[in-house]
């Protein structure tokens, strides 16, 4: 079974899409494509769709909608000798396992490819830590499970796979970074302190590119709106990382223009706290 949970959830045995309409069941198949080959106890699977205040019959509706997850299983199998839809999705005790092989799964990749190019990035590959990670942001295709009603145990999973994305993101710019693409990076940075506008990683990395592309004026300007949304918004100062990196900017400190190293390996940590 090919499965997808970087965008809207996927789910395809021979072709066929075994992904259900009703958004109960979705949220089954999304919770079990999330740990495939593992036992999810049925109480996790009762209290994703129901949360605290289960029905007295959730158990049997449960089973009933695994019931009609293998239906749609079966269907895109057709006449298999050897497979069959409870081999794929296996009633295990205390609850079910959804079957797949880890190459079939795009969140897998992913998280292999983070591996790979953390690695190349740490031992000063920066060509190939840069394609690992561009790499690994192209399986997403919008927001994970975008197309899923999360409950409480799914909406914990998204977030920890949304917040994957940003590191990895920022993992990636460290690398343009390191291999001068500031210029080229300005525009994306810009985009990104819109999106995200309290993060002071991104708007590290935006004041490092501006000030490397001659715009110490511009990456000063990046601080200042900044420490003014946290203070007026939060109530808070910059880091203390942030701050140093303000002062540099403002000494013109030469260590701003040597790429990052294995002691100062990411722009937000270039000057210790």
């Amino acid at each position: 079974m090919h499965l997808k949970v970087l965008g809207p959830l996927t789910a395809d045995l021979n072709g066929i899409s075994v992904v259900p309409t009703a958004a109960k069941q979705r949220q089954i198949l999304a919770l079990l494509a999330l740990y495939p080959n593992r036992i999810l106890p049925t109480t996790t699977l009762i209290e994703e769709i129901w949360g605290d205040e289960p029905p007295r019959q959730a158990l049997t509706t449960m089973q009933t909608y695994i019931l009609q997850l293998r239906r749609r299983i079966a269907q895109a199998l057709g006449p298999t000798p050897h497979t069959t839809a409870k081999d794929v999705l296996t009633t295990r005790h205390g609850g079910y396992q959804l079957t797949a092989h880890p190459d079939d799964l795009d969140v897998h990749t992913y998280n292999l490819l983070i591996t790979q190019g953390q690695h190349a990035f740490n031992h000063g590959h920066d060509h190939q830590a840069a394609t690992h990670f561009r790499q690994a942001l192209a399986l997403w295709h919008g927001p994970a499970l975008v197309d899923v009603r999360p409950g409480p145990i799914l909406t914990i999973e998204i977030m920890r796979l949304e917040e994957s994305r940003l590191i990895t993101l920022e993992r990636r710019i460290d690398t343009d970074l390191r291999l001068g693409r500031h210029d080229e990076l300005i525009p994306e940075l810009t985009h990104l302190t819109h999106q995200h506008p309290h993060h002071e990683g991104l708007h590290a990395q935006a004041m490092v590119a501006l000030y490397r592309a001659g715009r110490q004026t511009h990456a000063l300007s990046a601080y200042h709106h900044l420490r003014h949304r946290l203070t007026s918004e939060l109530g808070i100062q910059p880091s203390p990382h942030l701050q140093h990196l303000h002062h540099a900017i403002l000494t013109l400190d030469p260590t701003l223009n040597t790429p990052a190293t294995a002691h100062h390996p990411t722009t937000y940590n270039l000057y210790p706290a």
